[in-house]
């Protein structure tokens, strides 16, 4: 337990209850992305295979098209790096915890893939789950997933929630402390089981030009970003 944070965010916590009610009151509610959840770069059988799994990140919240959302952005970037034919999916869940997601995903059934690349962390950051938590579904989703995919699980580093704007001081703050730890917790598994686990830390869309009618979550140009980051890391 880190118990400079849970003291602050029970001295804090009236001023703390009553803004983050007045966030969800005041944000623009964006729906997910429209259209087909999956495509391919190139004509043929596909070379590479993306699939993301997560929250509004991989439910395309923010664009109007998951053809404009993150997985098809990263396979864009990557045909156009390598000339591969590439194929992309992706499965979210807007608002959703990891535990939340791994409920659904023992229900649907994921297409085959070369990469999968996690994008949680902000809702679990806002449910304060307890890092020991986090990490153990962490590692049972890995494993569930290494008995179909081969590869280790891309973790895209948690969005720096201290430099959301749209939030106010001091959630901002104390949301931005509680995602460093929870990207902590990636940064930890990554290094001790590295066979398991990649860390894949992208550039923090938070400019307003990059960012969607809520303030939030990144618009096209924020998915583009990256997009064109993450297939350089995946690329090496």
């Amino acid at each position: 337990m880190h118990l400079p944070f849970w003291l602050t965010t029970a001295g804090l916590s009236p001023v703390l209850i009553y803004q983050g009610k007045q966030a969800r009151r005041n944000t623009v509610r964006l729906p997910e992305a429209g259209g087909e959840p999956f495509g391919q770069y190139g004509e043929g059988i596909p070379e590479r295979r993306i699939l993301v799994i997560g929250e509004s990140t991989a439910a395309g919240v923010g664009v109007q098209t998951h053809n404009q959302g993150l997985a098809s952005q990263l396979a864009r970037r990557l045909h156009e790096r390598t000339g591969r034919v590439t194929a992309w999916h992706t499965f979210g869940i807007n608002g959703a915890t990891l535990a939340e997601l791994m409920a659904q995903l023992d229900i649907d059934t994921l297409p085959e893939a070369d990469l999968v690349l996690l994008s949680m962390g902000v809702n679990d950051t806002t449910a304060l789950t307890l890092r020991s938590r986090f990490r153990q579904q962490l590692v049972t989703l890995s494993e569930q997933l290494r008995n179909r995919y081969d590869s280790p699980l891309g973790l895209l580093s948690v969005p720096p929630m201290h430099r959301f704007t749209a939030l106010p001081s001091p959630l901002r703050q104390v949301m931005g402390w509680r995602a460093r730890q929870l990207d902590g917790v990636y940064r930890a598994l990554a290094q001790t089981q590295p066979e398991a686990f990649v860390h894949l830390c992208y550039p923090a869309v938070t400019d307003s030009g990059l960012l969607a009618a809520d303030g939030y979550h990144p618009g096209e140009s924020g998915y583009r970003l990256m997009g064109e980051t993450l297939a350089e890391l995946v690329d090496q």
